[in-house]
């Protein structure tokens, strides 16, 4: 046989037997059609390696419930959980208790989707704000602009740093960027 067609022979099996086709396993197999895959965002992606981000974070935590039922609700996961930095407003389930009753149910119904979406998004500064860099803006007489278009004003007083007028109670440094536990809702008003 001649080297050039030996060559031809032996790289037509060479490619043959490497496009096989590999029957699903652990490693690769998956539960969803690429187009579910394509249809999911950032919060889809399953990463146990890197830091907790603001969705992680809220999920491991029971005072959080509430608010993580609401962004499911919402359909922001990806909201809080892009590579940032970013900084979240965190409600606390008690946060959400203080609402009028009836409010919070009423915006978990699907027909209400973009009017929570709308608050929730009212809670998220795409921007880095640590607690540090809180004080500075409040200092400075700053707002914050937040993911739904809206400005929250900071301000420091003698027992700490508000924002939207509620107070920050707690503030955890999270991979994409800061979630400030918070003890109201920030319901945006409308003449803002």
């Amino acid at each position: 046989m001649k080297p050039n067609l030996l060559l031809t022979v032996l790289l037509s099996l060479f490619i043959f037997f490497g496009c096989k086709k590999t029957e699903p396993t652990s490693e690769n197999k998956s539960t969803s059609t690429p187009i579910e895959q394509e249809s999911k965002g950032q919060s889809a992606v399953v990463d146990e390696e890197s830091d907790a981000n603001a969705l992680q974070v809220a999920k491991s935590l029971d005072d959080f419930k509430t608010l993580v039922a609401a962004i499911e609700a919402g359909g922001v996961e990806d909201a809080v959980v892009n590579a940032g930095p970013l900084t979240v407003f965190a409600p606390t389930n008690d946060a959400f208790g203080k609402l009028p009753e009836g409010t919070l149910e009423t915006l978990l119904k699907p027909e209400n989707k973009s009017q929570l979406a709308y608050i929730l998004t009212n809670h998220v500064a795409p921007a880095n704000f640590p607690d540090t860099q809180l004080e500075k803006e409040a200092k400075k007489g700053r707002k914050l602009y937040m993911a739904s278009g809206k400005y929250l004003d900071v301000v420091k007083k003698d027992d700490g740093i508000y924002v939207g007028g509620t107070k920050v109670l707690k503030t955890v440094r999270v991979s994409n960027g800061w979630i400030h536990v918070i003890g109201d809702v920030l319901v945006p008003s409308e003449e803002e």
